[in-house]
């Protein structure tokens, strides 16, 4: 573990700040001590906390990610903060899809069309994903009618998106963009600029995108194409404003516990081009970082992003398969970085459980890159006192 002050910046008596501390380590440099990092919560692990007495109902209810509330837990639990802090222009369908009820189950639940035209089955106070059981997106009617319009890409979709200054959102246009060019934070800000696969898969299901590859190649092509070319145009419009940031960011969640939902040469062939378009982009405004959030074994993905200039990988959910950066490094070297790995099943045992994690992760550390961060949302079966244990053991452990 590299560990040492590089630079003088006066926070608080510490020698560097909480940005300077993460791009240190993403980039093999020095650095003083390693920042405390987590991904936000579930719902649900808010307001059974709020029962407990650690946090208001207001708190749980007005939570969100980097935003004043977020980052007084933050500091409640002794985290440093949220990873998930980057602007975000609306790479989404615009408008969505208006969400409606089209069907009440005897047994209290609704079958509802979402706003990105899945139908789903929800209940009343379960926030969890929900079943799919069909969607709108079928052919080439239904994405000419409803998706192709809502895909295009319009200035407002920058201009008119809000700014996490921590204390409060601004629009882009109305101050925002200003706050982005003095880059003056002291946690890392990323630019978000969407998903290039994963939002096609929730348009589709998993079944219906698997045949349509096959049935109407053309029209799989040509979705791909849009959500791409509307991506690059929401990255390129607000870099060319002269907003600053530190890494770029994309979320595409295609994998579960046994590997990818859609053929690794399939993403490659048909996905790769894309992402390295914006990421080749990012690099020629100065940004070098670009993290990926998918959750699931991503495996037999990683090549492909790595080789598209994607080299940031998050959240490294731990799971049953036991995802970890270190065969990863032994595979590709050290132009893959990672961020996340802390098994957060550990917050629902006991002390024991959290000495065993923070032991595992010291060679990960030691192998540098690699920033730990709990690998998903906080769930609702962690202790309140587990999470406050484990930043206090990372702290006396790592610095």
């Amino acid at each position: 573990m590299r560990k040492k002050t590089l630079c003088n910046s006066g926070h608080d008596g510490e020698k560097m700040n909480n940005r300077e501390r993460t791009l240190a380590i993403l980039n093999y440099q020095d650095y003083d001590r390693l920042p405390l990092v987590h991904f936000g919560f579930w719902e649900e692990t808010l307001y059974k906390w709020a029962a407990q007495g650690h946090l208001t109902l207001e708190e749980a209810r007005t939570w969100e990610d980097g935003n004043a509330v977020d980052a007084v837990l933050t500091e409640r639990l002794g985290f440093d903060f949220n990873w998930s802090h980057c602007f975000g222009p609306d790479t989404g369908l615009r408008p969505s899809i208006e969400e409606r009820v089209l069907e009440e189950l005897p047994d209290g639940m609704r079958k509802v069309l979402n706003e990105d035209g899945a139908i789903v089955i929800e209940k009343e106070g379960v926030t969890s994903i929900p079943t799919e059981v069909d969607h709108l997106l079928k052919g080439r009617k239904e994405w000419e009618e409803f998706f192709l319009p809502r895909l295009q890409f319009v200035e407002e979709r920058v201009t008119r998106a809000t700014v996490n200054t921590g204390a409060r959102e601004i629009p882009f246009g109305a101050g925002g963009l200003e706050y982005l060019r003095r880059g003056e934070w002291e946690t890392p800000y990323g630019l978000f600029c969407g998903s290039l696969y994963g939002r096609i898969r929730n348009w589709l299901g998993l079944v219906g995108s698997a045949y349509l590859q096959v049935d109407d190649p053309t029209l799989f092509d040509e979705i791909i194409q849009t959500v791409g070319e509307l991506c690059y145009c929401c990255a390129k419009a607000t870099l060319e404003s002269g907003a600053q940031f530190d890494f770029g960011h994309l979320w595409e969640d295609i994998c579960f516990r046994s590997g990818p939902l859609v053929h690794p040469r399939v993403f490659r062939e048909k996905v790769g081009p894309h992402y390295r378009r914006i990421t080749d982009l990012f690099n020629s405004h100065g940004i070098h970082l670009v993290s990926l959030d998918c959750d699931g074994n991503i495996d037999a993905l990683v090549p492909v992003w790595l080789d598209n200039g994607v080299n940031v990988m998050f959240p490294i959910e731990v799971g049953v398969w036991g995802g970890s950066i270190r065969p990863w490094r032994e595979q590709y070297g050290r132009e893959l970085r990672g961020v996340g790995g802390v098994d957060k099943r550990a917050f629902a045992q006991d002390y024991a459980a959290v000495d065993a994690e923070v032991e595992r992760l010291k060679p990960l550390v030691d192998l540098g890159g690699y920033l730990p961060c709990v690998d998903h949302r906080i769930a609702p079966d962690a202790k309140w006192e587990n999470v406050q244990y484990y930043c206090e053991r990372m702290r006396e452990v790592f610095g």
